[in-house]
């Protein structure tokens, strides 16, 4: 048993020693594996059906920071006016609760009046906000209005989608915008705050109402200055927005031919329709040539079916061809005994000039009557 192993052991080694060793062989690639990567550019039909599901290149960094300022600017023209009704509201309620019994009834008063006061002061406000939101987002769309973001998907609370979405890379993309503008959101209210720290002494013996003035002056300053470094991110983020919308929608070369078939239709089944138009168009206008009265050849390139008589105004063009069309032409006229004359210009000027089934041109009747004339004499000498 031993020596039967040993022998066994042996035959192998030496089998594999005296195998041919297999020539160096390139590896190969099959470019078909690459026809699905998305490296082509969207088509514009591609782009509508995007947009008509309401996936367009949009920045609600844009919104905000547009809503930040107009917010603060309406504040701004409104503030004395929204001051001075807050100012009264507040005289008239303490001036009367000090005088009067705190009943249901007064209560209501107070909270009618104080809903009146909101109402004129924050109106106004809310209605700048709601058609700055509508022209910002306006500019980045267009007009657009698509039920398809905001219908339900069972994706959408699929815990484990859920989980993916946490941690995929749009998700680590906003972690790092976010990120980023608090810093710089923080370091430009830093850089505000020393700016004007050196005046907060002053307000301990100011009065009041310039303590009030002062501290909307200063926070309205902030506002507009964080206002304008979140619109410089915005734009940012705008461009960064349309170049990912734009790679989203990539599409690789098989949905571009699926596409062409979808719209054009298939190039394979139109290639043979149109061959065989060609082809029900050849059988007709063969049928047609043992009608003619005479074939004008070039004597081999071109040759050219004409037919004359008396009900006719000129002579019409049954039938034309080149090269094998007009062998074709030739045979067949051979075969019904039809006269074929050469005439090189004239067959170029009849093949160029005159389509099927049509008279030909005045400049053309003195050479077709010459031919026509001498066709009618060999017939009578015949």
């Amino acid at each position: 048993m031993p020596c039967i192993g040993i022998f066994t052991i042996l035959s192998i080694f030496y089998a594999n020693m005296v195998r041919p060793i297999p020539p160096f062989q390139l590896q190969k690639f099959d470019l078909q594996l690459f026809a699905g990567e998305k490296t082509e550019e969207a088509t514009p039909k591609h782009k509508e059906e995007a947009r008509k599901k309401g996936q367009v290149a949009k920045s609600t960094e844009i919104n905000t920071a547009f809503i930040i300022l107009a917010a603060f600017f309406a504040l701004k023209l409104i503030g004395p006016y929204t001051y001075s009704e807050l100012l009264n509201f507040m005289r008239l309620t303490l001036s009367n609760l000090s005088s009067a019994d705190l009943t249901a009834q007064s209560l209501y008063v107070i909270f009618l009046n104080m809903s009146l006061v909101l109402l004129k002061t924050m109106f106004p406000i809310m209605i700048i906000l709601f058609f700055c939101s509508l022209i910002v987002n306006f500019l980045q769309v267009g007009f657009l209005f698509s039920w398809d973001p905001i219908m339900p998907q069972f994706d959408r609370i699929n815990p484990i989608n859920g989980f993916g979405r946490l941690l995929s890379k749009r998700s680590l993309e906003e972690l790092l915008k976010a990120l980023f503008k608090v810093v710089v959101i923080s370091y430009f209210i830093y850089r505000f705050i020393v700016k004007e720290a050196a005046k907060m002494p002053s307000l301990i013996s100011a009065d009041i109402s310039e303590v009030i003035a002062f501290t909307a002056s200063l926070t309205l300053d902030l506002a507009f200055q964080i206002g304008a470094v979140i619109l410089v991110m915005a734009v940012m983020d705008y461009f960064y927005q349309w170049w990912e919308h734009n790679q989203s929608l990539k599409m690789s070369k098989d949905d571009i031919k699926q596409e062409f078939k979808q719209t054009e239709g298939n190039p394979e089944l139109k290639r043979k329709i149109k061959e065989r138009q060609r082809a029900m168009a050849m059988r007709r206008m063969m049928q047609e040539v043992p009608k003619a009265d005479v074939i004008v050849t070039n004597p081999t390139h071109f040759a050219v079916a004409l037919k004359y008589d008396k009900s006719l105004v000129a002579p019409v063009l049954l039938a034309k061809g080149q090269d094998f069309v007009a062998e074709r032409i030739k045979e067949t006229a051979r075969e019904h005994r039809i006269a074929i004359v050469e005439n090189k210009p004239l067959a170029r000027a009849l093949y160029a000039s005159v389509d099927i089934g049509k008279s030909i041109p005045a400049d053309l009747y003195q050479a077709v009557a010459e031919v026509l004339a001498y066709v009618y004499r060999l017939k009578k000498r015949t």
